[in-house]
């Protein structure tokens, strides 16, 4: 099988956020690898361990898996702690023209990438903890052509039958479904407990290949992707103002009364 996994570099939600231009400055905060894209990539470890004569990932296994993120040149960074997780190889597609991308264009963009490289399922984490949309999974899906199973509670993979079959949770109870390769495959966080990178997968991952694709080869024109090519763009924002410690009501016998008077005062009853 050859499997890729799309990931992606974003601002860690604990780091300290600054505004430029009415959004976020992404350029000065601290960046991470997409939390829910870590569980997609280790499904896929553990699909391919399952199905390898030696149960281990990488050379003998008989199956690949390929990183694939759009993003800027420090999204090396994202890229290398996947492959330190186990991941063969990257594709890293980095265009000064893709800033400001929507979920349109993104998909696009991996689809042509995607397309190319002859894969038979790709995995997704459901959403990215920046923008928390959840479709471009199912975007993806839908521009390639490729069956969709998405927020997958677990996965099983045979590749003799060329099936893959998810079980997601929803209002109404469990769904089982079933796909024939290619499908694209988009997981939640309860699905896996992801491994911490070794230090001997850390120093191997220095040594596997990122491909860096710019946009002349993607088979894109630049005003097919960025900002000025999004359905929709940021006016303003504002950070989230400080929460304050809030107001204790000591209670002598006139708790309710002042906790009523509180709720009163705020129009709240």
């Amino acid at each position: 099988m050859k499997i890729a996994v799309c990931v992606k570099q974003v601002p860690d939600s604990w780091a300290e956020k600054k505004m430029s231009g009415g959004v976020l400055d992404r350029a000065n905060v601290d960046a991470v690898l997409n939390d829910l894209d870590e569980y997609a990539i280790e499904e896929a470890l553990r699909i391919v361990e399952a199905n390898s004569p030696t149960k281990e990932a990488g050379e003998g296994s008989g199956h690949t898996i390929t990183l694939i993120s759009m993003g800027p040149d420090r999204a090396t960074e994202a890229i290398r702690k996947g492959l330190s997780m186990g991941a063969d190889d990257a594709i890293h597609i980095c265009d000064d023209a893709f800033a400001g991308s929507d979920a349109l264009a993104t998909s696009l963009v991996l689809s042509k990438v995607i397309a190319d490289g002859g894969f038979d399922l790709v995995f997704c984490g459901t959403e990215s903890t920046d923008a928390r949309m959840s479709v471009v999974p199912a975007m993806l899906a839908e521009r390639l052509g490729w069956a969709q199973l998405t927020f997958a509670g677990s996965v099983a993979v045979d590749p003799t039958t060329s099936k893959v079959t998810i079980a997601r949770s929803t209002e109404f109870g469990i769904e089982n479904m079933e796909a024939v390769f290619p499908a694209v495959v988009s997981v939640i966080e309860k699905i896996n407990e992801p491994r911490y990178p070794s230090f001997k997968g850390i120093m191997a991952a220095k040594k596997k290949a990122i491909s860096v694709k710019p946009l002349s080869e993607v088979g894109l024109s630049a005003d097919q992707v960025g900002s000025k090519a999004a359905w929709s763009n940021v006016k303003d924002a504002v950070l989230r103002p400080a929460r304050s410690s809030g107001i204790k009501v000591e209670d002598g016998g006139d708790g309710g009364t002042k906790l009523v008077d509180f709720l009163a005062e705020k129009r709240v009853i």
